[in-house]
């Protein structure tokens, strides 16, 4: 039967209720502007009645407060995390093919290539009144050498691009890091208060924040599960495991532990492409946090990697998914040793049937050694081989694979197995572009070439070239004695085998591209006369350099003439920016959609707390007045009647 002080407690409980209703509604108001802040509301209950055997059965205890609960819903959460790796991802595109942009503007306030190209053409066009003349001559020569400036500062602008991009990607993999360990951190003090019977709503709302953050940078995936007695599974702990998985899966925090990442710079002979700057960025996960011992190579080109650095790989490596790739048809039978290492050398051929792989004009194979993907092993080459067999119609390429720095040898058995360099990331990134410079370059500067050798000087001296590309290593100028495209008098394709150190123009890059020294230092050079025998006025030549520049049968690039090279190239760059900012938007206003449907439920509205600030204060107020009601009725009971 309950004591004659039942209903004094019963009022108190009541007290202590709306007490935390109150202090809960004041920490609301407080945190009303807080970022990530989510309401917290009483959770209460009425308490276990009492059975008093009597005809109405139970008495009331009261009420019983439970818990100060945080209101949140988690399905929010997970929409606007995947909705925030999206945005994040077309962020880095938008704002890099912004700059791509403006790189390639040609109008009144930047001189491109069109007013580069149509000033040089102006000049050869005064070349072709007076051919004979030394000055007009010059001046067609200086504004070919603008051309090639423009194309060197293009060239430069993209690596300077890439590097930018480069350098973005160790950022984002820092940040990757940091946020790593402080939600570790966090879990480990959730944990605490939890088990001490506390709630750690505060700190669980700064972890839901530093995810907002990773999800940006890259896809998450968040599991959390109660950890239960492994002696009785059915009892709870009152501790809970915290897992963030990224990009695909691959665990970057498991409760209290978590792991990190570390960018490492690629060395010269481990390049990808032909153009790309030295020192790009490989990431690996780091099994020894103490010595800095690396494990697993994190896979920066996994389908499944999102966010911004999603974005950044494609713009650093994007290649419009054009690498090398092809079957081995043949693996040699024994390594040779290099006469300057002593490495073993063995060699494997490749067969490709890619039509861009068959044209070196469009090849971005390192012509400084790098990585071949072959079968499921990675292995280190020092040279290539471009192969033509007219007679097979069959195009290869012939590796030579250092087996020693590889650390294992060629199975001869890896006969028809894939061969690959690279990724194929199908985006318009920055190797592509490269690509697209230098291909044009060198089918330019190659019908360029052939028509002023074919012809001859004012004074009836043969023709030398014009166009030429600088060593990269020693003050010297390539000859391009090596043709791969040549043909018979029917016009059909000759067989062809051609290395990466011939003097070939695969050597010319956007980056390379110049003048003939000789002919910078002496127009006369030029070669302006196509008959020998005709007088110096003659400009047969001059004609039909005029010619290649509208004539698709003499040069052309990507199915145009060559003078529509900003047309073409600026359509992939107008589409590529158009499309990042497009999206970006798009998803930017959608993850603002889902972040006021997420504050519609968590958020704190001012007018609901002030309507329960005065609820709760009613309350107070009342238990109050039933507590001092019950007090005067014990003190009337026990001080007046001696009961």
């Amino acid at each position: 039967m309950p004591s004659q002080f039942f209903g004094l407690n019963i009022a108190y409980t009541g007290l202590l209720n709306s007490n935390a209703g109150l202090n809960a509604t004041a920490n609301n108001i407080a945190n009303a502007e807080t970022e990530g802040y989510s309401r917290q509301t009483v959770h209460s209950e009425a308490a276990d009645s009492l059975r008093v055997w009597t005809t109405y059965g139970c008495v009331g205890a009261g009420v019983d407060t439970l818990a100060i609960e945080r209101i949140h819903d988690d399905f929010y959460d997970n929409k606007y995390w995947d909705n925030n790796t999206k945005a994040g991802q077309y962020s880095m595109k938008n704002y890099y093919m912004t700059q791509i942009e403006t790189y390639f503007r040609d109008d009144s306030t930047i001189e491109g290539f069109t007013t580069v190209f149509n000033e040089m053409m102006d000049t050869l066009q005064e070349v072709k009144k007076n051919p004979s003349s030394s000055s007009t001559k010059s001046q067609f020569v200086g504004f070919a050498g603008n051309l090639c400036e423009y194309f060197r500062s293009m060239a430069s602008s993209m690596e300077q691009v890439q590097k930018d991009v480069n350098s973005e990607i160790k950022l984002k993999i820092d940040a990757i890091n940091s946020l790593s360990s402080e939600i570790a951190t966090l879990n480990k003090q959730i944990n605490v208060i939890d088990l001490s019977g506390g709630s750690a709503n505060e700190l669980r709302d700064k972890r839901t924040l530093l995810i907002d953050e990773l999800s940006a940078i890259v896809s998450v995936d968040i599991t959390e599960y109660d950890i239960v007695d492994t002696n009785d599974p059915d009892r709870k702990t009152g501790a809970s495991a915290y897992i963030v998985r990224i990009a695909g899966g691959q665990t970057l925090v498991d409760t209290n532990d978590y792991n990190t990442l570390q960018c490492v710079a690629r060395t010269s002979d481990e390049k990808v492409n032909q153009s790309d700057i030295d020192g790009l960025y490989d990431v690996f996960w780091v099994t020894n946090r103490n010595t800095g011992a690396l494990g697993d190579e994190f896979n920066l080109y996994n389908a499944s990697l999102g966010g911004e650095l999603e974005g950044l790989i494609q713009m650093r490596d994007g290649n419009n998914a054009e690498n090398f790739k092809g079957s081995i048809a043949a693996v040699s039978s024994k390594a040779e040793k290099d006469p300057e290492d002593g490495h073993d050398i063995r060699e494997i051929t490749v067969k490709i049937s890619k039509d861009y792989l068959k044209d070196l004009d469009k090849c971005t194979l390192s012509d400084t050694g790098g990585i071949i993907t072959l079968g499921s092993r990675e292995y280190y080459y020092d040279d290539w081989t471009y192969n033509y067999d007219a007679a097979t119609d069959e195009y290869t390429y012939t590796f030579e694979i250092d087996e020693t720095a590889s650390g294992f040898a060629v199975p001869l058995n890896y006969v028809g197995r894939e061969a690959e360099v690279g990724y194929s990331i199908n985006y318009q990134g920055v190797p592509y572009y490269q690509q697209q410079l230098n291909e044009w370059c060198r089918i330019y500067a190659e019908a360029f070439n052939k028509i002023l050798l074919d012809g001859y000087t004012s004074d009836g001296e043969p023709g030398t070239l014009l166009y030429t590309a600088e060593y990269a290593t020693e003050p010297k100028q390539y000859e391009f004695t090596v043709d791969y495209n040549t043909k018979d008098d029917d016009g059909n394709r000759l067989s062809e085998t051609v290395s990466v150190r011939d003097d070939s123009y695969y050597k010319l890059t956007a980056k390379n591209f110049t003048i003939l020294t000789a002919v910078a230092n002496d127009a006369n050079k030029l070669a302006t006369k196509k008959d020998r025998a005709a007088g110096a006025d003659e400009y047969g030549t001059v004609e039909r350099l005029i010619d290649m520049a509208t004539n698709k049968n003499v040069a052309s690039y990507r199915g145009a003439a060559t003078q529509e090279f900003l047309t073409c190239v600026l359509s992939d760059v107008a589409l590529n920016a158009k499309n990042a900012a497009t999206f970006y938007n798009n998803y930017n206003n959608i993850g603002e959609s889902i972040n006021n449907q997420r504050i519609s439920v968590s958020g704190v509205d001012n007018d609901d707390e002030a309507v329960n600030l005065l609820k709760y204060q009613n309350a107070y107020t009342l238990a109050s007045k039933m507590i001092q009601t019950l007090t005067e009725v014990y003190d009337r009971l026990i001080l007046e009647t001696g009961v």
